[in-house]
């Protein structure tokens, strides 16, 4: 798959924080090269949020994905602030349940994953981030199922065992929406 140079964005209770965690661990219980920079406004919720991961198999020399070739987005300002600077050839993935427009370029592959709405129907809200983390899995082969589970082993805290299931059912579904 070469370099995954990921930015996730959009606003703070959104779990872009989370999705960024879960994606470094797993490319680092792949041996890999990774780093994981969050970014978020002063609210506790409802500020900007986002979160740069890269997945190497050399070091990193910056954690700061400025292009990305993977961007997650899940508020129409996050897609306004950062679509043009998707590198060419890239895959943007929208969560087309709160974004109503499409992106513009058409030097980039876009998904658009209706997460929020789905994780509403399936009992599963706050979840739309592990829905939409699910697709990247399925479009990107970012990981495998062993190391899907065993990265959410590592992030969910002990707290929130209860919420495991909850996670994998989330990652399945974003794996398998069309």
């Amino acid at each position: 798959m070469g370099d995954a140079v990921i930015l996730v964005a959009g606003f703070g209770g959104q779990g872009i924080l989370f999705a960024g965690k879960f994606l470094v661990y797993a490319g680092m219980l792949q041996g890999k090269h990774v780093s994981w920079l969050p970014s978020y406004g002063p609210e506790m919720r409802g500020g900007t949020a986002n979160c740069s991961v890269i997945i190497s198999d050399r070091p990193i020399g910056s954690p700061i994905a400025e292009t990305p070739n993977i961007l997650v987005v899940m508020n129409t300002p996050s897609l306004d602030a950062f679509e043009k600077s998707c590198v060419s050839g890239g895959r943007i993935f929208v969560d087309s349940s709160l974004i109503e427009r499409k992106i513009v370029r058409d030097d980039v592959t876009g998904f658009y994953i209706p997460a929020t709405r789905l994780a509403d129907e399936d009992k599963l809200k706050g979840l739309a981030n592990m829905i939409m983390v699910g697709k990247i899995i399925r479009e990107t082969g970012i990981c495998d199922s062993d190391e899907m589970e065993a990265a959410l082993n590592k992030i969910v805290p002990e707290r929130k065992k209860n919420m495991l299931e909850a996670n994998l059912r989330a990652i399945n579904l974003g794996y398998i929406s069309a």
